[in-house]
């Protein structure tokens, strides 16, 4: 199928395994040069490896770069290699996501794990990547959300849940925030709910899900320049419909900014 990814560079986190392997997966065979995330060195090389083994890849369109989002130091370092190597970036898929764990963590940032993972970490990689994120038409930010979102309500006076925790609370508040900060007007960016796939976060929705290749049609489909998108969309699979309400109000958008920028530290 024809398609505007060749020649496009693309940044997809949480690529080694579920919906970002398969997003790395089909932008790289439609031309794309992918730089692919992963938790450690290892796990990005492995999932590069096994792209140019198994789907017949060529090896010089992936480039794979690692960070543990449950680091922000990390985070920086992350977004200052991409932004060395690649001054030049048309798109982020922000996918990486883990299930809130059973028991409340934090981490040595100080953030509720969840949070930090999901939301606060492409927060700030989105921040600081904004020197080689281009403005040319097609450039553009894709955080991978999930319906979840719409059970949500982001806790502003324990954001970090340290009175009240659950899980599912936990995810779809980090969630939420990610469906949020996609309306943010400083980026171009949209948001999309791949529908329940058959990944790692599969136990939070049921017991079936689509094979993750099918999910990730729907993020590789808003990476192509072709794809018109509206600032701050929000996407159903392929149809565009309307997010919760908080999640294009002007003032939970500023308010999450304000939160973010002081949780990790840094200001927009």
């Amino acid at each position: 199928m024809p398609s505007h990814l060749s020649g496009r560079t693309i940044l997809v986190t949480g690529a080694t395994s579920g919906i970002g392997y398969e997003t790395a997966r089909q932008l790289a065979e439609r031309g794309a040069t992918v730089l692919l995330h992963g938790r450690t060195p290892d796990e990005a090389q492995a999932a590069a490896d096994r792209l140019i083994t198994t789907a017949g890849i060529n090896g010089p369109s992936l480039r794979p770069f690692a960070a543990d989002f449950a680091h922000l130091d990390e985070v920086e370092s992350l977004a200052y290699a991409v932004v060395r190597e690649h001054p030049h970036l048309d798109v982020l898929v922000n996918n990486a996501a883990i299930a809130a764990p059973e028991r409340h963590t934090v981490t040595a940032d100080g953030n509720e794990i969840a949070f930090q993972v999901n939301f606060l970490a492409h927060y700030l990689l989105t921040n600081l990547l904004e020197p080689a994120l281009t403005s040319d038409p097609g450039g553009r930010v894709v955080n991978v959300s999930s319906s979840l979102h719409r059970t949500a309500t982001i806790m502003w006076n324990d954001p970090q849940r340290l009175r009240r925790y659950s899980r599912l609370a936990a995810y779809a508040q980090s969630q939420l925030a990610l469906t949020v900060f996609a309306a943010d007007p400083r980026v171009t960016a949209v948001s999309v709910n791949p529908g329940i796939c058959d990944t790692g976060l599969l136990p939070l929705y049921g017991n079936e899900g689509a094979p993750a290749a099918e999910g990730a049609q729907h993020v590789v489909r808003l990476c192509d320049a072709d794809t018109e998108i509206v600032n701050g969309a929000y996407y159903d699979r392929s149809e565009h419909v309307t997010p919760a309400a908080a999640a294009t109000d002007d003032r939970t958008i500023k308010r999450l900014n304000k939160l973010a920028d002081l949780l990790v530290g840094h200001t927009a």
